[in-house]
């Protein structure tokens, strides 16, 4: 039987949004649940996007799955919806396949550093030339809220009930210690802020990693009673420091404290491209 699906009304009829142009319009409306920060999240890239002013047959976008990984089929770019956990190799290759490409990968706190967690190690020790942006909401949101790699301690999930016992991962001290050339850290609030950091790892050769914290009120929120995204976003407002060139050891996430936010790591290496084009010439053109 053929599904009715209802027009989308116009807010203000026959004005268009301004970063339409990068989106499949088609694919609307999107399945992200009220007051999650993806929308947000998604809004800054395309307007860093547009800043950049680069060919939009430039760019490719690699997700692996989760609420962040439905990026990949709302942007009108070429873009790869991988497998779990699978998003950093899928785009490694293409990166060295396509070496004029800008690759990234815009993905979640679980699929980059649970399944995924080893490839996005090795990628930044490498230096592999692209820019991963990850929305961390604290869980597994699509699937139902499981404990995950960023769960706080204490947290409540569903599998969780009586609250985490694994140490999370501090996800700008793992990217700095790993190799990063470019670390930074805004939350779903930082609207401005964001875009910046967007632009700025986008356009570095290297390696560079943006973690945006994004409420998740369905599933983290309401377990945890953290109140409607909103409110999420009033605690951001409250307790973010912003504090560049911070030590990334100090960049830890405990509930109830002050965290830090800002461009922790920002520094010149050859990418793993590099590397390796010299080796080759270095061999006379002998691959």
């Amino acid at each position: 039987m053929p599904v009715k699906t209802k027009p989308i009304p116009e807010a203000v009829p026959g004005v268009r949004h301004p970063m339409e142009k990068y989106l499949r319009t088609d694919r609307l409306p999107h399945i992200w649940c009220a007051g999650c920060g993806l929308g947000s999240a998604l809004s800054c890239f395309l307007y860093a996007l547009d800043e950049l002013g680069w060919d939009p047959n430039s760019v490719a976008v690699v997700s692996g799955i989760g609420c962040t990984g439905r990026i990949a089929g709302y942007v009108r770019l070429d873009s790869y919806h991988t497998t779990h956990g699978r998003a950093i190799p899928f785009a490694t290759g293409l990166k060295l396949a396509k070496p004029d490409l800008h690759v990234v990968v815009f993905s979640g706190d679980g699929d980059l550093f649970a399944i995924g967690g080893n490839h996005f190690i090795h990628a930044a020790r490498r230096n592999v030339d692209l820019t991963i942006l990850c929305v961390n909401n604290f869980n597994y949101g699509m699937t139902g809220g499981q404990v995950g790699p960023t769960t706080p301690l204490e947290g409540l999930t569903t599998t969780t009930p009586y609250g985490n016992f694994e140490h999370p991962f501090n996800l700008v001290h793992l990217a700095a210690s790993a190799g990063a050339s470019y670390v930074a850290r805004w939350t779903a609030l930082d609207g401005r802020r964001l875009q910046r950091a967007m632009v700025e790892a986008m356009s570095k050769k290297g390696l560079t990693f943006v973690e945006i914290l994004s409420p998740c009120p369905t599933n983290y929120g309401r377990r945890n009673k953290l109140g409607e995204g909103l409110d999420e976003l009033r605690y951001y407002a409250q307790h973010a420091l912003i504090r560049h060139g911070a030590d990334p050891k100090e960049a830890e996430i405990v509930p109830g404290n002050d965290f830090l936010v800002g461009k922790f790591v920002d520094v010149e290496k050859p990418t793993y491209l590099e590397m390796y084009e010299a080796k080759v010439r270095e061999l006379g053109g002998k691959r």
